[in-house]
Formats: structure tokens, C-alpha cells, sequence
């Protein structure tokens, strides 16, 4: 069973902002210079490998109940005779 898109692009997103939050703050002073083409570049660089390999992996695993979680069935009438 695949989890609920609209679940993966909220996990998604709250990996990726705090890691390109980091990104920035840690590059940024070194990538000034460059133009802003090549500091995505080499930002993204960084960022897809350590989502996809690194970080993903381990929400995934986390939050594994809550992705795989169903609607939750209404108790039918029977069930509560």
C-alpha cells in the first residue's frame, strides 16, 4: 500500500525546509559570489542526495503509522447493538 500523496508532500516539505534553512545559513557567506544559477546548482546538489538518501529513509520510517493510516471506518449500526 502507497502512502497518501497529500502526506508525502507534507513530509516532503518538512524536511526540505529546515535542511535548506541550514543550506543557506551554512553556504551562503561562502556561495556570495557566485551567481545565483550556480548557487542553486550547487545547493541542490547537496539537498537531493541528503533528502533522498539520508533523510526521506528516516521520516518515512518515523511517520510510517501516520502514512499508512486509513480513513478510520464508522462503526456500523450492528457493531453497536
Amino acid at each position: 500500500m502507497n502512502p497518501p500523496r497529500d502526506k508525502l508532500a507534507l513530509l516532503n516539505w518538512l524536511a526540505i525546509y529546515p535542511l535548506i534553512t541550514l543550506l543557506l545559513w551554512v553556504a551562503r557567506p561562502h556561495l556570495g559570489t557566485l551567481a545565483l544559477p550556480l548557487q542553486t546548482l550547487l545547493l541542490t546538489a547537496v539537498l537531493v542526495p541528503t533528502m533522498t538518501f539520508v533523510v526521506m529513509p528516516r521520516l518515512t520510517w518515523i511517520f510510517r503509522g501516520w502514512l499508512l493510516r486509513g480513513p478510520q471506518a464508522a462503526p456500523s449500526r450492528a457493531q453497536e447493538v
